[in-house]
């Protein structure tokens, strides 16, 4: 599959708040999170401003106060069982 077929078959908006959401699972040292997820969610979170720019060698990304915020979120909102 190309890179357009791929683009015109997912959402890519969705994959973006999955990844940010799973950047929850890592979290450390506040607002940190190991950055092993596709390069090209974390350069698109960073365009659309919850990371910091994943670029470089340090092996996380820092997540604004907002990214904070809308990680949590989605993490709930995604993965939370249903409450009995």
């Amino acid at each position: 599959m190309t890179r357009e077929e791929f683009e015109r078959t997912y959402d890519l908006d969705r994959i973006d708040d999955a990844v940010l959401a799973l950047l929850q699972l890592t979290l450390h040292d506040i607002n940190r999170a190991w950055k092993g997820h596709d390069w090209g969610a974390l350069g698109r979170l960073h365009d659309k401003g919850p990371i910091g720019d994943p670029v470089g060698k340090v092996k996380s990304v820092w997540l604004t106060e907002e990214g904070m915020e809308r990680s949590a979120a989605l993490f709930e909102q995604l993965f939370a069982r249903p409450k009995a």
